[in-house]
């Protein structure tokens, strides 16, 4: 019986020395067993290409450990990715972007320029009409022939002519009397002959002026000397151009905008017969609210470039750059408490034809038409403009995905202002001149990172063992 419990006492103190090494080995399994299974992985890694290829991992060929950057902020899409997303490049570029506000506005003529009234000089009857009513006219060209009937200016023509033939015979009889010799003739008579001269040409120039007051011209006050025969009709012609704007050149045209008399009509002296307009150039009449004066103000002073642009059915139909504010109205509507401000508007030919021999054009902006002006209020100098769609919203931040190689990394960026076309980007160093960003894809990119970053979906979901 002794020998007996001697014997089993060393059994029992080697189970108590394996308990203990396995107590031990479970507490730093997280030590050793790792090891155990990667010399055990790579015992038994298969030894040819086509063990590898039956025994491949489903992540076979994918490389997670791409150079400078990382997979929670990168996305890899094939080429036809990219076309399905319709990616389009766009290389970084420093530049000014001006905010802009929005006031309705209207094509106006120049007051005191752009329409110019002509009028009867005297009392005639209209016996014949040049240009019809939207015709293009020159400078100089003729309007309306007026057959005289004015009995002042039929008198005033008589006197001329009966001066002009006094002052002959004076001139005379002056050169007679000197032809005499010496003592033959007296010296008073000559001298008398004289100052009838120098009556007889100061009746002669004020009688010329009183012509030329009615109307008519020097060339036409001297065909009446030189035939010594009364002028029965006037010819009215378009005036030239005496104010000259910055974009009209000197051979530019009228346009008849206004005929409101007819042939065989008797018209008075100062009687409208017409009306013709200079549109070569406009004005912009914008109507802002008064709190906008003070931005209005500082875009005339810093002389910033305007836009324009042309409403048709409440569409954008055409559009204008580069004006600026001319002037300021100073006061402000009562009723609608408009503040009224002015740009020049040049204007420019687009069509023109000749029917008849009447010579028409079409010019490209028309009083009456309705526009939208684009006035800068704030601008940024010397930072990043980027399309709108280029830059992705998630809560407070901001993103645009870079180009780099194969992939694109997402970058996070500081917005200091967006509108609905365009958004500036602080020039802070997240991005440099040069880099290449998306500037469209970049919401698609934003998305398939996002399910990227959630993982795959398991296998063993919704499936209950």
């Amino acid at each position: 019986m002794k020998s007996t419990v001697q014997g089993i006492k060393p059994w029992i103190g080697s189970m108590a020395i394996l308990v203990v090494v396995l107590i031990i080995a479970a507490a730093t399994s997280s030590m050793w067993l790792p090891h155990v299974k990667q010399l055990w992985a790579s015992q038994t890694a298969p030894q040819n290409k086509e063990e590898s290829l039956d025994t491949h991992d489903d992540h076979a060929g994918h490389d997670h450990g791409h150079a400078g950057h990382s997979d929670a902020t990168s996305v890899e899409l094939s080429e036809r990715g990219l076309k399905n997303i319709d990616f389009r490049p766009l290389t970084i570029e420093l530049g000014t972007y001006s905010r802009r506000v929005t006031v309705p506005a209207m094509v106006v003529e120049r007051p005191g320029r752009t329409l110019l009234n002509i009028s009867a000089p005297l009392t005639g009857v209209i016996s014949k009409i040049y240009p019809v009513e939207g015709a293009s006219i020159e400078p100089g060209s003729p309007l309306f022939e007026i057959r005289l009937t004015h009995e002042e200016l039929v008198t005033a023509q008589s006197d001329m002519i009966r001066t002009a033939e006094a002052l002959i015979v004076v001139n005379r009889e002056l050169a007679r009397l000197s032809g005499l010799a010496e003592g033959v003739v007296a010296g008073k008579r000559i001298l008398e002959q004289e100052y009838e001269k120098q009556k007889l040409e100061a009746s002669l120039r004020a009688e010329r002026q009183s012509l030329l007051l009615h109307g008519l011209s020097e060339k036409q006050v001297s065909h009446i000397l030189e035939t010594k025969t009364l002028l029965e009709s006037l010819v009215i012609r378009a005036p030239d151009h005496l104010q000259k704007g910055e974009s009209c050149s000197e051979s530019h045209s009228y346009h008849v905008q206004k005929l409101p008399t007819r042939v065989g009509q008797q018209v008075q002296a100062g009687e409208l017969l017409g009306v013709i307009a200079d549109h070569c150039e406009l004005y912009v009449e914008g109507r802002a609210f008064e709190d906008d004066a003070l931005r209005l103000r500082e875009a005339a002073n810093r002389q910033w470039d305007i836009g324009a642009s042309v409403l048709v059915a409440g569409k954008e139909a055409d559009r204008v750059k580069g004006l600026k504010v001319l002037y300021l109205a100073d006061h402000i509507d009562p009723q609608s408490r408009a503040f009224r401000f002015f740009l020049a508007l040049p204007n420019e030919i687009v069509s023109e034809r000749t029917v008849s021999g009447q010579h028409f054009v079409e010019w490209r902006f028309k009083p009456g038409q309705r526009m939208e002006l684009h006035v800068p209020v704030e601008k940024w100098e010397e930072e990043i403009v980027v399309p709108v769609e280029a830059v992705v919203e998630e809560g407070a931040e901001r993103y645009v995905y870079q180009q780099n190689g194969d992939h694109f990394d997402q970058v996070p960026v500081h917005v200091k202002f967006r509108d609905q076309t365009s958004v500036v980007i602080a020039n802070d160093g997240a991005l440099f001149p040069g880099d290449v960003i998306a500037a469209r894809g970049a919401y698609e990119m934003h998305l398939t990172l996002k399910n990227q970053s959630g993982g795959g979906v398991d296998p063993h979901a919704g499936h209950n063992h």
